[in-house]
């Protein structure tokens, strides 16, 4: 049995589907981030989990039990809010308390919890500082530690990072991976932002409109997508109209803009999807090279370039009136220049195929 279980969870807002018979389980001490645009339903997930929302229909468990009707307080879960929900008229040791406080625990057992709160997350010795002399990576970790404080069975973290600039971002992303590590909680994680689902994640769930698309490790989102939904969100692609023609030695055989390529097995179309016809192919920049115009190759003209570090990212636009972004050398060609397009020698796990009403 998982140690959480989401079975089958449904919410409406004024006859809007929210969150629409979602289900996932984690295990003990697992990770899982929620992942998706605006409006996919994350938030409302985990309003569902930590009882601030009741279902319309289905189940939340932990170990077995049935807490979908129980009041938040009782379900012993820790979040961190957005903003932190931090009181600016508390001390940083009270503001850790609070939530002890409501738990009836008092005096020197009270001050115990508090101290080693602190310490979990490395703030020993700032029970007195004012929220105001701290730093937002700081705060961010107060919160932490008053939601780890009751010892919960479940944390619910809420975009705990959008509130830090891109380096403060960066360095508490990787304190708060190892503080849950070392903690062994179980975690479920709310962003939109792709580098923090995939650095903090053991799993990704990516939704959609309320809906799950796909759950797996960041490697199988990336590498093996079962929808161009998440092909293209997931990471750099472009998409472009193709027709699979079947079978290949290679692996598949594909007509782009009047173009065959044989493709390497992992491009072939997804389980269950149709092996011939109209489809959308979905290419990662790196599964692509550019070279003079020549037979076999797309042709079309660079309409940008973007140095990024040890290569760069082309735009071209395709004769065809297609947007294909491939990785090469920094300096190979210039914006302008006519070009080919061809899969590179390893494409296979950078080029996807979907049914054309798919994308």
């Amino acid at each position: 049995m998982s140690f959480l279980q989401l079975e089958g969870l449904t919410k409406r807002f004024d006859g809007v589907t929210a969150v629409d018979n979602l289900s996932l389980t984690l295990e003990r001490g697992e990770m899982l981030a929620l992942l998706g645009p605006s409006g996919s339903g994350k938030t409302t997930t985990l309003r569902l989990l930590a009882g601030f929302e009741v279902p319309d229909a289905g189940r939340v468990l932990v170990e077995g039990e049935d807490v979908t009707g129980v009041e938040p307080v009782g379900r012993r879960f820790g979040m961190v809010f957005q903003h932190y929900a931090l009181f600016p008229h508390l001390d940083v040791g009270e503001n850790v308390a609070f939530g002890l406080e409501s738990l009836g625990i008092r005096g020197p057992a009270l001050e115990e919890r508090v101290a080693r709160a602190l310490a979990l997350v490395d703030l020993a010795g700032y029970g007195r500082r004012r929220i105001g002399q701290l730093s937002g990576g700081q705060q961010q970790r107060v919160a932490l530690a008053r939601a780890l404080a009751p010892e919960p069975r479940v944390l619910l973290l809420d975009e705990p990072l959008s509130n830090l600039d891109p380096a403060l971002r960066e360095r508490t992303r990787r304190e708060i991976r190892e503080l849950i590590r070392r903690v062994g909680i179980t975690t479920v994680l709310v962003t939109h932002e792709q580098d923090e689902a995939f650095d903090l994640g053991d799993r990704v769930a990516l939704l959609r409109a309320g809906r799950l698309e796909q759950v797996g490790t960041p490697e199988d989102l990336y590498a093996a997508p079962v929808s161009a939904f998440v092909a293209e969100f997931v990471g750099r692609s472009s998409s472009i109209g193709a027709t699979v023609l079947g079978e290949s030695d290679r692996g598949v055989r594909v007509s782009v803009e009047g173009i065959e390529w044989d493709l390497t097995d992992g491009a072939r179309p997804p389980a269950g999807h149709p092996a011939r016809g109209p489809a959308l192919m979905v290419v990662r920049p790196e599964a692509l090279r550019l070279l003079s115009p020549a037979p076999g190759a797309i042709l079309g003209q660079v309409i940008e370039r973007r140095f990024v570090g040890s290569a760069s990212l082309f735009t071209v636009q395709t004769d065809g009136g297609a947007t294909l972004e491939v990785t090469g050398p920094p300096r190979s060609v210039a914006a302008g220049d006519r070009v080919g397009i061809m899969p590179s020698r390893r494409s296979g796990g950078g080029i996807h195929l979907f049914p054309r009403a798919d994308g």
